[in-house]
């Protein structure tokens, strides 16, 4: 067993402190980026609820095939998000 004063228990306590800082790091990207995905949605369903007019432009069908699109971009950008967590 090593002892607490080799070269390779502090390297190895120096590299794991730089894996601990860089995972914080990642973890307040990850509520940076939820939170940013919270306000785009917020605006998306703005603009979506005063954009009806461009919505009865198209027929129903591909209003719903949009729709099916865009939530389906949705979940795979949430998906995506809860991986990295």
């Amino acid at each position: 067993m090593l002892s607490n004063d080799t070269p390779y228990h502090n390297q190895f306590h120096e590299l794991l402190d730089e894996i601990r800082g860089e995972v914080n790091s990642l973890k307040d990207e990850i509520k940076e980026l939820k939170k940013e995905n919270s306000e785009l949605r917020s605006k998306l369903k703005e603009i979506q609820d005063g954009q009806t007019d461009i919505y009865s432009a198209i027929s129903e069908s591909e209003r719903l095939s949009l729709r099916h699109q865009v939530l389906g971009l949705i979940s795979k950008i949430d998906d995506h998000l809860e991986e990295d967590e």
